[in-house]
């Protein structure tokens, strides 16, 4: 380990993290997240109040936090709060963030023609064509081989096909 002095209350917390066999990474973050605490009140985190866990989530608010940061911090602090000083009233004051749901991306009709007109290759067009139709995420489309949709085009799965409803 080091050869710094660590405080009793966070060897209790990475003890309690050990116990509960966190791995080494969550435990980096609890730990960081925990001491960013502690920082922002300038005194121990264990002498800290709900109007404080309030003051510090507003302040990571207002500097710009992710929301994925702020629930990573909203994480630690609760278990900080309710495992290590067994305080369940600090953490039911610890929020977690929503994140916000974006929409996706949708091509006008005139953009899917000009994509569908820019495959020259009957293959990729087939591909472009059931990948739009269907609804599928480009990253799937490119994972799947092109022999997948040269072997249903051929009609060598015809077989396989009856077999599972088809």
């Amino acid at each position: 380990m080091t050869d710094k002095a660590i405080s009793p209350l966070r060897r209790r917390l990475i003890e309690d993290m050990a116990i509960r066999r966190l791995g080494p990474k969550t435990q980096q973050h609890y730990i960081r997240h925990v001491k960013r605490f502690a920082d922002f009140l300038g005194q121990s985190a264990d002498k800290a109040t709900a109007e404080d866990v309030h003051r510090y989530q507003l302040w990571l608010a207002s500097i710009g936090t992710t929301v994925p940061t702020v629930n990573v911090s909203a994480t630690a602090l609760r278990f900080f709060f309710k495992v290590t000083l067994k305080r369940r009233d600090l953490a039911d004051a610890v929020v977690s963030v929503r994140e916000p749901r974006r929409l996706p991306v949708v091509l006008s009709p005139e953009e899917v023609g000009r994509l569908l007109a820019s495959a020259t290759n009957i293959k990729h067009k087939a591909a472009l064509s059931l990948t739009y139709a269907t609804g599928l995420r480009s990253s799937y489309r490119s994972s799947s081989p092109m022999s997948t949709v040269t072997a249903w085009s051929s009609g060598s799965n015809k077989a396989r096909a009856r077999r599972i409803g088809m």
